[in-house]
């Protein structure tokens, strides 16, 4: 068997969720991705998932309700995006014409929309039910201040979501100057940081997907492959499964030294790092997981010592998670094992450039991150990752990420780190 069509150590079979999948060591990746025997062959891994409840996104409501009285604000405007989906369970494509929720200090949500999207919108409302329209030549900001003024709300301060455009911000204060704009982060990032049990399964599923896709795509490296190759296959395997396939980068060699890659081509040999980075989505929420191996060889001396490294710093990083304790802890826990080993100091390569890890939930990056001066402390159902990256300008690079769930004990992973450098998943 050659190379080229030999799965990397000898990966002929891969667990996902009850199922076992098979023949990954003849698959040839020159098939189209629909006729794939691999994906054939995969078991659906969301069929049994519970979706976020209408009486969570209450209780979510009531929170931020809760939230706005306490900063002194009237009311949450939220745009398209995710955390209008995350209160009100709306996935709103972002056009150019507005259509927002409100979400007053007390009383139920209400719905600004262009007049012919009201069908579309009520088949989606599941929380709130009056709706405020305007026609295409009509002011939409002065519906949005008419359903303000509806929810008792005439002056004073208004909380404006992170993601709210510009231009809706604008047109709200330019048609009702009497109300003061304020940044909403008071409301949402209390809401959003901290995940719920079913939240944190819906993570849990996310990630033993994308585990089981990387897997897929470690099965089929070849000599001469493209980082392209191994995202199809990662991206039809999480599509297979049921999930959202949100990204999958795969860097070899030089190209792994750079925490995002290089725009460069490139082409797999024997005796290359390999770094994957990938994730998906379940019922809007994210995994993210990252893994780096040798291909097709044994690990010379210098891979071995800063793989070894990087493990280390991932573990102290862990132990550093402790409730109480600010999020900045983590990331000097990690990246004193790095520097005391020579690298750095601080951000400056050879070393770690970036933070040790980041927030995650619906969105890939959320607040919380571990990085230096963040004082935020630690309390159960934060999320986020631990990576403490280490990159090596023309050489390799090295990241081990999994991410962890803060529990009342301490933190939980989502996805156990790797064992070795030729054992990736525990």
């Amino acid at each position: 068997m050659t190379l080229k069509r030999r799965a990397f150590l000898n990966l002929t079979t891969i667990t996902a969720g009850a199922g076992i999948i098979s023949g990954f060591s003849s698959f040839s990746t020159n098939q189209s991705k629909n006729t794939l025997p691999i994906l054939d062959s995969l078991p659906p891994m969301v069929e049994d998932v519970m979706p976020i409840s209408k009486t969570e996104r209450e209780a979510r409501i009531a929170k931020a309700q809760k939230l706005l009285g306490a900063n002194n604000m009237k009311a949450l405007i939220l745009d398209c995006g995710t955390s209008l989906l995350y209160f009100t369970g709306i996935d709103w494509w972002p056009s150019e014409r507005p259509m927002v929720a409100i979400i007053p200090a007390s009383g139920e949500v209400r719905y600004v929309s262009p007049a012919f999207e009201e069908g579309r919108l009520r088949e989606l409302i599941t929380v709130g039910k009056e709706v405020y329209v305007w026609q295409e030549d009509e002011n939409p900001y002065k519906q949005i201040v008419r359903a303000l003024k509806d929810a008792g709300v005439q002056n004073g301060n208004i909380a404006i979501e992170e993601r709210v455009r510009f231009f809706i911000m604008d047109g709200i204060r330019k048609e009702a100057p009497q109300l003061n704009c304020k940044s909403g982060d008071p409301v949402t990032i209390p809401c959003r940081m901290f995940k719920s049990p079913a939240e944190i399964a819906l993570m849990q599923r996310a990630t033993d997907i994308t585990v089981a896709a990387m897997k897929a795509g470690m099965a089929i490296l070849h000599e001469g492959m493209s980082p392209s190759e191994f995202s199809e296959v990662v991206n039809a395997t999480h599509e297979k499964m049921g999930a959202v396939s949100d990204f999958s980068l795969n860097n070899y060699a030089e190209a792994s030294a750079f925490p995002h890659g290089s725009s460069k081509p490139q082409k797999l040999k024997k005796g290359d790092i390999v770094l994957m980075d990938c994730g998906c989505r379940v019922e809007g929420y994210s995994s993210d997981v990252s893994r780096t191996i040798v291909f097709g060889a044994e690990p010379t001396k210098r891979q071995l010592q800063v793989w070894n490294l990087e493990k280390e710093a991932q573990a102290a990083g862990f132990a550093a998670a402790k409730i109480g304790r600010p999020c900045e802890e983590v990331d000097a826990a990690a990246r004193k094992v790095i520097t005391d080993a020579g690298f750095g100091p601080g951000y400056k390569l050879p070393g770690l450039p970036h933070r040790t890890g980041h927030g995650i939930g619906m969105d890939g990056h959320e607040w919380g991150n571990m990085v230096k001066g963040n004082k935020t402390l630690l309390q159960p159902g934060m999320c986020f990752s631990i990576e403490p990256n280490i990159s090596i300008i023309g050489e390799f690079g090295v990241r081990h990420e999994d991410c962890v769930y803060m529990t009342e004990a301490g933190p939980k992973w989502f996805s156990q780190p790797s064992v070795s450098i030729d054992q990736p998943f525990a």
